[in-house]
Parts: structure tokens; sequence; C-alpha cells
């Protein structure tokens, strides 16, 4: 591991912080240009048709857990989670394994 002195470190976060600043007032110069917001509609248009398959397999693999945690929440929020969990140990069993309630 390299050995840098706090001299070098202050410059490395210095360089950082005015290259983050010059990115952000690029951004806010370009954003609101009709180029800069269409590419950027094709750009999504085109991730989106590239990765419909993908999300939807991902989907299909965890429909069991994300149909747990939406009933979940679902009955935290009506305060009922007593109700779950005598209803459904399966669900709560399932949570856990995937680390959402203790």
């Amino acid at each position: 591991m390299v050995e840098l002195t706090n001299e070098q470190i202050n410059d490395i976060i210095n360089q950082y912080q005015r290259k983050k600043e010059k990115e952000k007032e690029r951004y806010n110069k370009i954003k609101d240009t009709e180029d800069f917001k269409l590419k950027n509609r094709e750009r999504a248009k085109n991730h989106y048709q590239n990765n419909k398959e993908v999300k939807k397999n991902k989907y299909q693999d965890n429909k069991e857990y994300l149909n747990a945690r939406s009933s979940y929440y679902y009955y935290k929020r009506m305060n009922k989670l007593e109700d779950f969990k005598n209803k459904y140990p399966e669900k709560i069993k399932l949570l856990s394994d995937n680390n959402l309630i203790i």
C-alpha cells in the first residue's frame, strides 16, 4: 500500500471536489437543452427495450418473495402484523430467510 502524506491526501480531495463541481456545472448548463433531452429519452427508451426481458425474468424468479414482502408491508401499515404472522407462516419464513424481518 502506498503511504500518502496529509498534503497529498488534501490535494486528492480538492481535485475530486473540483471535478465534481465542474461536472455539476456542465450538467446544469446542458440539462434544459432540447438536444440533451432527446438523447436522454432515446437512451432511456433503448435501455428499457434491451432490458425488458431481464426485468421480467427477475420478477418471475422473485415472485414469491415480492408477494410476501408486499403482504407484509400491507399488514404492517394496517397494524395487523399478528394476523399476518398467524395466517402466513411460510411467508414469514421466506422474509426472514431474505433478512427483511428478524
